[in-house]
């Protein structure tokens, strides 16, 4: 069963690309007074956003800036190949949107590396068969027409219908995957398709500059989330709470959790189904109430921050989050059951349900206290709930 995690992704990259395009369109009146400029900073834009991407080993997007580059100075200056470039559209918007697509197969890795020479040769190849399928249009469509099966499609196999997989395979693989990298590269395929059909009213030089902007914004987000996020939990991390605490006022709690006996858990049932403790456990401590923010510790250790809020609220919000945690059954699967045959071989009781606890130390900010005393505290107080027995809140 799939899972659309990335609809809202795939949904705000693009709806975020298309009011560029309509505020350019509509301030067209504006910016026109500065064309000449906008074309002179384009290649410079074009160059540094891919050492930008190129840097933070956002190698795909890094790539496709140079191919927008190579596209841009095609087209503004007189090199051999620009006049070829300019009369074979179609080649161009086929090359385009089966690059975008294969970009979106691949993985990030560092732009100068061993992995540039196969991408380029890959880029090669495209370019050579992508001619090749085009020079043999005639021969494919009037097969296609002799046969019956077929004839209704020979106007559009050759074109269209490759243009279409492709976009709907870019789709797919952006609304599945919860990527901001491949929601960019569908809404890149969106817009290409745009500037080659000429449904775009707006020169190459400003929409390459919009594409710029969109990638360095991308790159950013990424980057962000790369720094401040946890990748196994999703939660927020230390360096997210070390900044938070920046801008918290004069009163606050700050809570200690610490998931009881995980030591001895993981070494039970390995590390996987340790990792998966871990993602129940965070996927609880978002839905926490009376406005507390969650973040990864490390380890598994997890804190939870109210903002303006004493202890005595934030008791009550974590009392029900530990009894949350408490009784939620976990299902365990046997680890000696491989193929698919002796899963449905095996009864239902062959699964062992297990429950994992918490125990939880909370502290409020006393007068004059620093952010890291208040950690401190609540710690200590985690300590003191494990001392209790575990599986309880301690101030």
């Amino acid at each position: 069963m799939y899972k659309f995690e990335g609809v809202k992704t795939t949904l705000g990259c693009t709806f975020g690309l298309v009011i560029c395009m309509f505020s350019a369109l509509h301030f067209q009146q504006d910016w026109q007074h500065y064309a000449a400029t906008i074309s002179q900073l384009t290649l410079p834009i074009l160059l540094f956003c891919a050492g930008f991407s190129a840097q933070f080993n956002r190698s795909r997007l890094a790539l496709i800036c140079l191919l927008w580059t190579l596209l841009f100075i095609s087209q503004s200056y007189a090199l051999p190949w620009s006049i070829w470039v300019k009369n074979s559209t179609s080649w161009l918007l086929l090359c385009g949107a089966i690059t975008l697509f294969l970009m979106s197969l691949m993985q990030d890795r560092a732009l100068f590396s061993r992995h540039l020479l196969t991408r380029l040769a890959m880029l090669g190849f495209i370019g050579l068969s992508t001619h090749f399928w085009l020079s043999s249009q005639e021969t494919i469509n009037s097969w296609l027409t002799n046969n019956k099966h077929t004839n209704l499609l020979a106007p559009y196999v050759t074109y269209h219908v490759p243009l279409f997989l492709i976009g709907s395979l870019l789709f797919w693989r952006s609304l599945t995957h919860k990527c901001l990298t491949r929601a960019t590269l569908f809404s890149s395929f969106l817009l290409w398709l745009a500037l080659q059909l000429n449904w775009l009213a707006l020169p190459l030089d400003v929409v390459i500059v919009i594409v710029a902007f969109v990638y360095l914004l991308t790159v950013s987000i990424d980057s962000y989330f790369l720094a401040y996020r946890d990748d196994l939990t999703g939660l927020p991390t230390r360096r997210a709470l070390n900044q938070l605490s920046l801008s918290l006022g004069r009163k606050y709690t700050v809570a200690m959790l610490d998931i009881d006996h995980f030591k001895k858990f993981n070494d039970t049932y390995g590390h996987d189904i340790g990792d998966q403790v871990l993602k129940l456990v965070a996927s609880k401590l978002v839905k926490v109430k009376s406005g507390g923010k969650v973040f990864r510790y490390g380890g598994e250790e997890f804190t939870v921050v109210f903002p303006s809020k004493t202890s005595d609220v934030a008791l009550d919000a974590l009392e029900q989050l530990r009894e949350d945690i408490a009784n939620y059954d976990m299902v365990i699967r046997q680890q000696n059951r491989q193929s698919k045959k002796s899963r449905q071989s095996k009864p239902p009781s062959d699964r062992k349900v297990v429950n994992v606890t918490v125990s939880i130390g909370i502290a409020s900010r006393q007068a004059k206290q620093k952010f890291e005393e208040v950690v401190k505290n609540a710690d200590v107080a985690l300590y003191r709930a494990k001392k209790k027995g575990r599986n309880n809140v301690s101030d």
